[in-house]
């Protein structure tokens, strides 16, 4: 597998489109990952997307794939008028359709650079391809910032929807897993924070800071407010989130304890008029490993999709390899270690963990040998989800980490690189970012 650093990625990509003031706009990824190419941003305004037989990335709003082109109408002749919307994308000509014959052009849609095809004018700026400099919207966010509205900008996602027909992050809420309004006690703050790093090895996705969402505490060793992950319960529960809990098959028998100490976050956003899907990455980490794997004692991370995808009785859209919610018993698992190990796997509760990855991601988080115990715990390093929306609609995404059974040994999910993705037909899937 190839192997690309975020320099060579916003490189490659930026040779790749001829364009030199694309600043932002690449993410890292590796030239054989059969997902679709990744592009990200934080420009003010309308933002980018692939347009009518474009394949470029987007610019505006962190995306990631191309644009399928446009309708054209099929066998139905295109005749619009000033007022009838004709291709259903919420717009008419007299509310700015440039193309009322193309449904993913309109002045909600993203704009990006065609690398194939013709150019286009996605947004209906009267700009066509036109050139967007990016400023990470995240630069200068405090760790222990407690307005929710800066975890979107800690992910990547910078644009405040201005109304109904205008893409964006509409509100954010603290919350606990269920969804309920987060307890006014100062720790349930310390579990959420927007972190430059996660010890000296894993590095955000883009931008400056990328949210952090823990059972303890949401920071590292080296940080102001840091509370040792082996021991410290917040003393708070909640219910678990709508169809949960959900037990793993490879732990028959084993049923999961009641939440603890949840940090959560809810977004709404509004979505770009030519979006038909999302993506963001995460990495979770949990203190449960491997003592505890296969036990009551099985924290999760949630990420919570509504409107419900089709073909989901859940809104829950992060999964293992197995299609089991990610927890300590998820089969990512891979960034972990034990005597003997390498080359001999290392054995928690009942499976068996080749822990492919190392424990290099541990050190300094707090989950490593060089820490509590001199014991490393575990992480799945970076995994990336993906799920589909409705252009031109309304979508809450809430995301959260709680302890279960009770309040001790802790685990982190950190959460980063939210991007659009153009192509129709998403599905709701989870996989490794390619390292």
């Amino acid at each position: 597998m190839n192997i690309v650093t975020p320099k060579t990625a916003l490189a490659l990509c930026l040779s790749t489109l001829g364009i030199l003031t694309l600043i932002g706009a690449c993410s890292a990824t590796s030239n054989d990952d059969p997902r679709p190419s990744s592009a990200n941003g934080s420009a003010s305004g309308s933002g980018g997307a692939g347009g009518q037989g474009g394949d470029g990335p987007g610019s505006g709003g962190n995306f990631n794939l191309t644009s399928n082109g446009g309708t054209g109408g099929g066998s139905i002749p295109c005749e619009p008028t000033p007022d009838n919307d004709f291709d259903q994308d919420g717009f008419s000509i007299n509310e700015g359709d440039c193309n009322d014959c193309d449904p993913n052009t309109n002045p909600n849609a993203i704009e990006v650079p065609t690398k194939n095809g013709t150019p286009q004018d996605e947004d209906c700026d009267m700009e066509v391809d036109e050139v967007v400099t990016f400023d990470p919207c995240d630069q200068g966010l405090a760790i222990d910032d407690a307005d929710p509205l800066s975890t979107a900008k800690a992910v990547g996602l910078c644009k405040m929807s201005t109304g109904p027909k205008d893409w964006g992050v509409v509100s954010a809420q603290w919350t606990l897993a269920d969804g309920s309004p987060a307890p006014d006690v100062a720790n349930f703050h310390i579990g959420h924070g927007l972190l430059d790093s996660f010890g000296p090895n894993l590095s955000v996705r883009e931008g400056e800071r990328m949210l952090a969402l823990s059972s303890g505490s949401a920071r590292t060793p080296n940080d102001g407010g840091y509370k040792d992950v082996q021991g410290f319960d917040k003393m708070y529960i909640t219910n678990h989130p709508s169809g949960f809990p959900k037990e793993s098959p490879a732990c028959p028998g084993v049923t999961t304890g009641e939440p603890h100490d949840a940090a959560a976050v809810e977004l709404t956003i509004r979505t770009p008029g030519n979006a038909h899907g999302f993506a963001f990455d995460f990495d979770f980490y949990t203190f449960e490993w491997p003592d505890f794997v296969c036990s009551s004692y099985n924290d999760f991370f949630v990420a919570i999709l509504s409107p419900i995808p089709m073909g989901q009785t859940d809104g829950n859209i992060s999964f293992d390899s197995q299609n089991n919610p990610v927890s300590v018993n998820n089969a990512f698992v891979e960034v972990c270690g034990c005597p003997g190990n390498p080359p001999n796997p290392c054995t928690a509760g009942m499976k068996s963990y080749t822990c492919a990855l190392g424990n290099v991601e541990l050190i300094g988080t707090g989950f490593g040998f060089d820490t509590t115990g001199a014991q490393d715990h575990a992480a799945t390093s970076w995994l990336s989800t993906v799920a589909p929306i409705t252009p031109n609609s309304e979508i809450t995404i809430r995301w959260a980490v709680y302890d279960s059974g009770d309040g001790i040994l802790d685990s982190t999910t950190l959460i980063d690189n939210w991007r659009w993705v153009l192509k129709p037909g998403t599905k709701v899937s989870t996989e490794p970012v390619p390292k």
